[in-house]
């Protein structure tokens, strides 16, 4: 099934200006005075991933649905990786580039294809480190992809050590769906943000050797991308711990626990 090729809309309150596909949906926002700020709540939990990788100048992020380009934005501005975008609409890329301060640059790549497509693509199996995947539909009724075999495509783009961040809807009754889907294609290896006030909720899924960590490295980290990102990492971590560290008698030192 295709993606509907929505009509991009714009609306501004109060020095935000918002992306629409002709609905009341927000499927994008900037402040007007500061463009590579993150406005949306879920926005910054999608940067979660660098709990557990450090982006080095080789390393690629993939994101999948450019929305009105702040990951892009973000991710270009704060780390020295390669950025490759996936957008199915055109207009999109269009508006934002007219409107939402899109930069260009040497280190961002924006493919226009189907999702489902491109994580298939042979020439993307096991290049990157991290990926974030915001796909919706102007009806936003959760994920326009979300099958199992999607899931075990951006399961495949990841190299070993990689993290996907998937953008879901807690509430909706496509998260079990997704849930169950995401379980069949990496297995137990998910961990689960706490919900955001809007009903966002961000899973992160793990490659196959994605960095295991003790609870001082896990905190040791979340302090070091809260100090360099302005992001809020400690509260991140602390969220994880509470609720997937299972601690054997007598350690303090074990692993995160990836069962759910």
């Amino acid at each position: 099934m295709p993606y509907r090729d929505d009509e991009p809309t714009m609306s501004e309150f109060d020095g935000i200006r918002y992306l629409h596909f002709g609905t009341r949906w927000v499927q994008g926002a900037m402040r007007i005075s500061r463009p590579d700020e993150l406005v949306l709540d879920y926005t910054e939990q999608m940067l979660a991933w660098l709990l557990f990788v450090d982006p080095e100048p080789d390393d690629r992020i993939g994101i999948l649905g450019l929305g009105a380009g702040a990951l892009l934005k973000y991710t270009l501005r704060h780390t020295p990786a390669q950025v490759e975008t996936v957008e199915w609409n055109e207009q999109v890329t269009a508006i934002c580039r007219a409107w939402f301060h899109l930069p260009d640059s040497g280190r961002s790549c924006i493919v226009h294809a189907d999702a489902a497509d491109w994580v298939h693509d042979d020439a993307n199996a096991g290049r990157f480190a991290a990926l974030m995947v915001d796909l919706y539909d102007a009806d936003a009724q959760g994920p326009v992809r979300s099958s199992a075999d999607f899931y075990a495509g951006c399961r495949r783009v990841l190299d070993a050590r990689g993290v996907m961040v998937v953008n879901l809807f807690g509430n909706h009754e496509s998260f079990p769906e997704n849930i169950a889907n995401l379980r069949q294609a990496f297995g137990h290896r998910l961990l689960q943000l706490p919900q955001t006030p809007a009903g966002n909720r961000i899973v992160l899924a793990f490659g196959d050797d994605a960095m295991q960590l003790t609870r001082a490295q896990l905190l040791d980290r979340a302090a070091v991308v809260a100090r360099q990102y302005r992001l809020p990492a400690d509260r991140w971590a602390k969220s994880l711990l509470d609720r997937r560290i299972s601690v054997p008698a007598g350690s303090d030192q074990t692993g995160i626990s990836l069962e759910t």
